[in-house]
Protein backbone atom coordinates (compact mmCIF):
# COMPACT_ATOMS: atom_id res chain seq x y z
CA UNK A 1 0.00 0.00 0.00
CA UNK A 2 2.62 2.60 0.72
CA UNK A 3 3.75 2.06 -3.20
CA UNK A 4 0.61 2.98 -3.92
CA UNK A 5 0.18 6.47 -1.56
CA UNK A 6 3.43 7.42 -2.89
CA UNK A 7 2.35 6.85 -6.88
CA UNK A 8 -0.84 7.90 -6.55
CA UNK A 9 -0.06 11.11 -4.07
CA UNK A 10 3.77 12.04 -2.87
CA UNK A 11 4.97 11.66 -6.59
CA UNK A 12 3.50 14.02 -8.91
CA UNK A 13 3.86 16.58 -5.52
CA UNK A 14 7.43 15.84 -5.85
CA UNK A 15 7.48 16.44 -9.63
CA UNK A 16 5.63 19.40 -9.84
CA UNK A 17 7.97 20.79 -6.43
CA UNK A 18 11.31 19.98 -8.74
CA UNK A 19 9.86 20.84 -12.48
CA UNK A 20 9.35 17.56 -13.64
CA UNK A 21 7.38 17.51 -16.48
CA UNK A 22 4.37 14.98 -16.72
CA UNK A 23 5.28 13.51 -20.46
CA UNK A 24 7.97 13.16 -22.90
CA UNK A 25 6.97 15.70 -24.85
CA UNK A 26 7.50 19.85 -26.01
CA UNK A 27 4.32 19.84 -27.38
CA UNK A 28 2.43 22.24 -25.00
CA UNK A 29 -0.67 20.31 -23.02
CA UNK A 30 -4.58 20.27 -24.37
CA UNK A 31 -5.20 21.98 -21.11
CA UNK A 32 -4.26 22.82 -18.20
CA UNK A 33 -5.24 21.64 -14.48
CA UNK A 34 -5.18 23.96 -11.55
CA UNK A 35 -7.13 21.76 -9.50
CA UNK A 36 -4.39 19.69 -7.87
CA UNK A 37 -2.85 20.29 -4.37
CA UNK A 38 -0.01 21.97 -5.58
CA UNK A 39 -2.03 24.85 -7.44
CA UNK A 40 -3.76 24.37 -4.35
CA UNK A 41 -1.30 25.01 -2.24
CA UNK A 42 0.01 28.08 -3.84
CA UNK A 43 -3.17 29.92 -3.82
CA UNK A 44 -3.04 29.84 -0.18
CA UNK A 45 0.48 32.17 -0.31
CA UNK A 46 -0.26 36.12 0.41
CA UNK A 47 -1.47 37.90 -2.64
CA UNK A 48 0.71 40.15 -3.42
CA UNK A 49 -1.25 43.04 -2.94
CA UNK A 50 -1.99 41.76 0.36
CA UNK A 51 -0.99 45.61 2.73
CA UNK A 52 0.38 42.93 5.61
CA UNK A 53 3.51 40.96 4.53
CA UNK A 54 4.64 40.39 8.10
CA UNK A 55 6.33 36.83 8.79
CA UNK A 56 3.09 36.53 11.01
CA UNK A 57 0.33 36.77 8.11
CA UNK A 58 3.25 34.19 6.10
CA UNK A 59 3.24 31.77 9.06
CA UNK A 60 -0.81 31.79 9.13
CA UNK A 61 -0.78 31.06 5.59
CA UNK A 62 1.49 28.02 6.23
CA UNK A 63 -0.35 26.63 8.63
CA UNK A 64 -3.36 26.55 6.39
CA UNK A 65 -1.18 25.09 3.53
CA UNK A 66 -0.34 22.26 6.27
CA UNK A 67 -3.84 21.39 7.05
CA UNK A 68 -5.12 21.63 3.50
CA UNK A 69 -2.20 18.85 2.66
CA UNK A 70 -2.25 16.90 5.90
CA UNK A 71 -6.05 16.52 5.54
CA UNK A 72 -5.81 15.29 2.01
CA UNK A 73 -2.93 12.83 2.64
CA UNK A 74 -4.69 11.23 5.44
CA UNK A 75 -7.53 11.36 3.01
CA UNK A 76 -5.59 9.30 0.60
CA UNK A 77 -4.26 6.49 3.13
CA UNK A 78 -7.76 5.80 4.26
CA UNK A 79 -9.22 5.49 0.66
CA UNK A 80 -6.04 3.22 -0.46
CA UNK A 81 -6.45 0.84 2.84
CA UNK A 82 -10.31 1.28 3.35
CA UNK A 83 -11.18 1.31 -0.21
CA UNK A 84 -8.40 0.67 -2.84
CA UNK A 85 -6.76 -1.96 -0.84
CA UNK A 86 -9.21 -4.34 -0.35
CA UNK A 87 -11.02 -4.46 -3.94
CA UNK A 88 -7.36 -6.36 -5.30
CA UNK A 89 -9.13 -9.68 -4.09
CA UNK A 90 -12.11 -9.22 -6.00
CA UNK A 91 -10.56 -8.05 -9.10
CA UNK A 92 -8.59 -11.15 -8.66
CA UNK A 93 -11.43 -13.25 -8.51
CA UNK A 94 -13.15 -12.03 -10.87
CA UNK A 95 -10.32 -12.51 -13.38
CA UNK A 96 -9.54 -16.10 -12.33
CA UNK A 97 -13.49 -16.67 -13.16
CA UNK A 98 -13.02 -14.92 -16.50
CA UNK A 99 -13.63 -17.93 -18.92
CA UNK A 100 -16.36 -19.24 -16.95
CA UNK A 101 -17.94 -15.96 -18.04
CA UNK A 102 -17.56 -16.77 -22.06
CA UNK A 103 -14.99 -18.95 -23.65
CA UNK A 104 -12.77 -15.81 -24.91
CA UNK A 105 -11.45 -15.00 -21.60
CA UNK A 106 -12.03 -11.42 -22.46
CA UNK A 107 -15.18 -10.51 -20.81
CA UNK A 108 -15.02 -10.35 -16.45
CA UNK A 109 -17.84 -10.03 -14.45
CA UNK A 110 -17.34 -7.81 -11.05
CA UNK A 111 -19.57 -9.99 -8.43
CA UNK A 112 -19.22 -6.60 -6.25
CA UNK A 113 -18.20 -3.44 -7.78
CA UNK A 114 -15.40 -1.61 -6.54
CA UNK A 115 -12.51 0.24 -7.43
CA UNK A 116 -11.26 -2.41 -10.25
CA UNK A 117 -9.04 -0.14 -12.92
CA UNK A 118 -5.81 0.01 -11.07
CA UNK A 119 -5.85 -3.12 -10.00
CA UNK A 120 -6.94 -5.17 -13.74
CA UNK A 121 -4.09 -3.28 -15.15
CA UNK A 122 -1.75 -4.22 -12.82
CA UNK A 123 -2.95 -8.15 -12.39
CA UNK A 124 -3.06 -8.76 -15.35
CA UNK A 125 0.84 -8.23 -15.89
CA UNK A 126 1.13 -10.16 -12.90
CA UNK A 127 -0.31 -13.00 -13.73
CA UNK A 128 0.51 -12.70 -17.65
CA UNK A 129 -3.45 -13.00 -18.40
CA UNK A 130 -3.93 -13.24 -22.31
CA UNK A 131 -6.19 -12.26 -24.31
CA UNK A 132 -6.33 -9.16 -22.48
CA UNK A 133 -10.06 -8.35 -20.93
CA UNK A 134 -11.70 -6.30 -22.70
CA UNK A 135 -14.91 -5.66 -21.04
CA UNK A 136 -15.88 -5.61 -17.64
CA UNK A 137 -19.76 -6.03 -16.38
CA UNK A 138 -20.88 -4.72 -13.03
CA UNK A 139 -24.09 -3.88 -11.42
CA UNK A 140 -25.50 -0.01 -11.14
CA UNK A 141 -27.40 -0.42 -7.86
CA UNK A 142 -28.64 2.73 -7.89
CA UNK A 143 -30.50 2.17 -11.35
CA UNK A 144 -31.34 -1.14 -10.73
CA UNK A 145 -29.20 -2.21 -14.24
CA UNK A 146 -25.87 -3.45 -15.26
CA UNK A 147 -23.19 -1.96 -16.59
CA UNK A 148 -20.77 -3.03 -19.89
CA UNK A 149 -17.28 -0.91 -19.69
CA UNK A 150 -14.73 -1.07 -22.17
CA UNK A 151 -11.02 -1.48 -20.27
CA UNK A 152 -9.19 1.37 -21.29
CA UNK A 153 -5.91 0.78 -23.17
CA UNK A 154 -3.94 2.52 -20.34
CA UNK A 155 -4.64 3.28 -17.14
CA UNK A 156 -4.66 7.09 -17.65
CA UNK A 157 -5.84 6.49 -21.81
CA UNK A 158 -9.26 7.74 -23.02
CA UNK A 159 -8.96 5.09 -25.66
CA UNK A 160 -10.23 1.64 -24.90
CA UNK A 161 -8.85 -1.72 -26.11
CA UNK A 162 -12.06 -2.42 -28.54
CA UNK A 163 -14.80 0.23 -28.25
CA UNK A 164 -18.34 -0.95 -28.32
CA UNK A 165 -19.36 -0.78 -32.11
CA UNK A 166 -19.62 2.69 -33.30
CA UNK A 167 -23.05 2.20 -34.55
CA UNK A 168 -24.46 1.59 -31.35
CA UNK A 169 -22.89 4.58 -30.07
CA UNK A 170 -25.49 7.08 -28.69
CA UNK A 171 -28.21 5.17 -28.92
CA UNK A 172 -31.07 4.25 -26.29
CA UNK A 173 -33.60 2.30 -25.14
CA UNK A 174 -35.61 0.93 -27.97
CA UNK A 175 -33.80 2.67 -30.80
CA UNK A 176 -30.72 0.57 -29.63
CA UNK A 177 -32.30 -2.71 -28.74
CA UNK A 178 -33.39 -2.41 -32.37
CA UNK A 179 -29.97 -1.56 -33.58
CA UNK A 180 -28.86 -4.34 -31.82
CA UNK A 181 -31.10 -6.94 -31.40
CA UNK A 182 -30.83 -7.22 -27.95
CA UNK A 183 -33.74 -6.63 -25.11
CA UNK A 184 -33.49 -4.20 -22.41
CA UNK A 185 -30.86 -2.02 -23.81
CA UNK A 186 -30.20 1.06 -21.99
CA UNK A 187 -27.34 3.38 -23.54
CA UNK A 188 -24.18 3.37 -25.46
CA UNK A 189 -21.79 6.37 -24.95
CA UNK A 190 -21.12 8.39 -27.64
CA UNK A 191 -17.51 7.20 -27.12
CA UNK A 192 -18.29 3.84 -27.00
CA UNK A 193 -16.57 2.99 -23.48
CA UNK A 194 -19.77 1.91 -22.00
CA UNK A 195 -22.86 0.92 -22.29
CA UNK A 196 -26.34 -0.82 -20.05
CA UNK A 197 -28.79 -2.85 -20.19
CA UNK A 198 -31.59 -3.56 -17.88
CA UNK A 199 -30.16 -6.83 -16.97
CA UNK A 200 -27.13 -8.84 -16.61
CA UNK A 201 -28.10 -11.54 -19.11
CA UNK A 202 -28.52 -8.54 -21.80
CA UNK A 203 -25.56 -6.82 -20.40
CA UNK A 204 -23.06 -9.86 -21.13
CA UNK A 205 -24.55 -10.52 -24.68
CA UNK A 206 -24.33 -7.04 -25.62
CA UNK A 207 -20.54 -7.58 -24.64
CA UNK A 208 -20.42 -10.81 -26.36
CA UNK A 209 -22.02 -9.21 -29.74
CA UNK A 210 -19.32 -6.33 -29.55
CA UNK A 211 -16.53 -8.85 -29.41
CA UNK A 212 -17.69 -10.38 -32.66
CA UNK A 213 -18.22 -6.76 -34.57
Amino acid sequence: MFNWVFFCFYQAIDAIDNGINQFDTDKPPKYVNNTHISSRVGRLNLDWTDPDQSPEKENEAFQRAMALAGSEFLESVRFHARSWLPARSIVMECIAERFDIDPSGEIMVLKRFCPWKLHLFELEAELKVEPLIKYVLYGDERGKQWRVQAVAASPDSFESRKPLPAQWRGLRDDELSKETRISGCVFVHMSGFIGGNQTYEGALVMARTALKM
